[in-house]
């Protein structure tokens, strides 16, 4: 921020008299948490408005982690932790991630509106996304789906950038070993996996909770008491739903000045009302 607001003071003595100038922060990462990263910031420069600019950019939690490792952003947002490799990459770049818990988010799984699917376990989703999986067809899970001739699933899944991605790995398909069918149609961000859902009607696919439309329908997921659970506020937060993950951001350091501001107002009940109203479960029961 620093080196932007150095520029524009460089730049009001070489052009002429400005008015005040304000830093400007950037925020990069996490398409799953782009539309919220984009109402946080548009709330918060409405209710100071004379503090800070603040600019959000998507690309992925991938994306969002090498700007925070070679210091070209401000905070960095993602779906997932940082990994041990990243943060020495990190610290080999002089920087000290941080990590700032700022909510949480239930993974979904969308089909087409009208797609009769009652629910589905953690197995079937395996057999379903892995690799070396025996489901393949609608028939396969009981399935048929009104007005379609075609029985083959087709997949809908996130770029091996996104933290979606890395999270769907490690819960649904073992960890690091778990690997993805290639026969998987790989989407650019969480909006794009719900669309492609909404416009296939035998797609099955992954994405977060805040992006769900009336084009496709969230089917229950077993939870650990055998019962199928849904994705909401309170399943998130009470656990009973089996594929749910914080949401961060991180800063190089312990923040200071309007980044520290940001955070702690991210953090306050306003910032966790956009949250919610954004469709994300915020970090505890509101009032």
């Amino acid at each position: 921020m620093k080196l932007r607001t150095a520029f524009s003071l460089a730049a009001c003595a070489a052009f002429g008299a400005c008015g005040p100038t304000k830093p400007e922060l950037e925020n990069v990462g996490s398409d799953t948490m782009l539309e919220v990263a984009g109402a946080w910031a548009e709330a918060y420069m409405k209710a100071h408005p004379d503090e800070v600019a603040i600019s959000v950019q998507g690309g992925g939690s991938g994306t969002g982690i090498k700007n925070l490792i070679d210091g070209d952003c401000d905070v960095a947002n993602s779906s997932r932790p940082l990994k041990p490799s990243e943060i020495d990459k990190a610290k080999a770049h002089g920087h000290t991630p941080v990590q700032h818990h700022v909510g949480y988010d239930g993974i979904a799984i969308f089909v087409h509106k009208d797609n009769p699917l009652q629910s589905v376990t953690l197995e079937q989703l395996r057999e379903l996304f892995g690799d070396g999986g025996k489901l393949t067809k609608w028939s396969d899970l009981g399935v048929t789906i009104p007005g379609v001739a075609a029985d083959e699933i087709v997949l809908a899944s996130r770029q091996n950038n996104s933290g979606t991605w890395e999270y769907f790995r490690e819960a649904v398909l073992g960890g690091e070993t778990g690997r993805f069918k290639q026969e998987c149609n790989n989407l650019n961000g969480s909006k794009d996996v719900v669309d492609f859902c909404g416009k296939t009607k035998t797609a099955i696919g992954y994405s977060g909770i805040a992006y769900a439309t009336n084009q496709v329908r969230v089917v229950p997921v077993l939870g650990k008491t055998g019962t199928p659970v849904l994705p909401n506020n309170d399943t998130v937060l009470d656990g009973s739903y089996p594929i749910a993950r914080p949401l961060f951001m991180y800063t190089n350091g312990e923040p200071q000045g309007a980044v520290e501001h940001y955070l702690d107002w991210i953090k306050s009940d306003a910032g966790q009302r956009v949250l919610a109203k954004k469709g994300y479960p915020p970090l505890r029961k509101l009032g």
